[in-house]
């Protein structure tokens, strides 16, 4: 039975995170992607990537309607390896940290953290205000993970693209996907080894 991770893309600028992300995972196999698209994550996937909604659902295995609060999804009884919300706006953080559960999306985060299965929060906004640094204090504290997509330059990537691969990477590592797409750390001098004593 292949492993579930729920993916979902809300209103902040960053779509291209949550798209890569489903991607990745069809590529790897072995994984059944579950989609919540918002409202306002449409008009950001059309904004920044010029991709409408079937556009996006088309890369995910099942796709879920935000409004739905009776999916599958909605249950703790519905076994996933967790949820990323990829990317997720300020509004989407406030009512995770809160559990106000209005949507498919934040209800869905609820029932993961409920269950104590793994939640990660691509979160993005700068500058930050302290509603939006206490919100992030209060999802870790609930044992979710708050991950702003920051760029790693010791990879040395060349171009946006790569940027976000190894963001996306990084999200998957977290989730124990098994990849090689992206370029590890090995340390200042990678060329030279430690010689073996004896």
């Amino acid at each position: 039975m292949k492993k579930r991770l729920i993916v979902a893309i809300t209103g902040a600028t960053g779509a291209v995170y949550g798209i890569g992300i489903l991607k990745q995972l069809r590529a790897i196999g072995g994984w059944e992607s579950h989609l919540v698209l918002s409202e306002a994550g449409v008009l950001n996937a059309f904004q920044e990537l010029g991709l409408k909604r079937a556009d996006v659902e088309k890369f995910a295995d099942v796709v879920h309607n935000p409004r739905d609060i009776g999916a599958t999804i909605a249950s703790g009884s519905f076994i996933t390896q967790g949820m990323v919300i990829a990317p997720c706006s300020m509004k989407t953080l406030s009512g995770v940290a809160h559990a106000y559960s209005d949507n498919l999306v934040v209800r869905a985060a609820d029932v993961i953290l409920k269950e104590r299965r793994r939640l990660v929060l691509i979160t993005r906004e700068a500058p930050l205000n302290l509603a939006h640094l206490r919100n992030m204090v209060a999802v870790t504290e609930m044992g979710g993970i708050i991950f702003p997509p920051v760029p790693a330059f010791y990879s040395k990537v060349k171009d946006i693209n790569g940027m976000v691969n190894h963001t996306v990477g990084r999200i998957l590592d977290l989730f124990d996907v098994q990849h090689d797409n992206i370029a590890r750390w090995e340390g200042m001098n990678p060329a030279k080894t430690a010689k073996k004593k004896g």
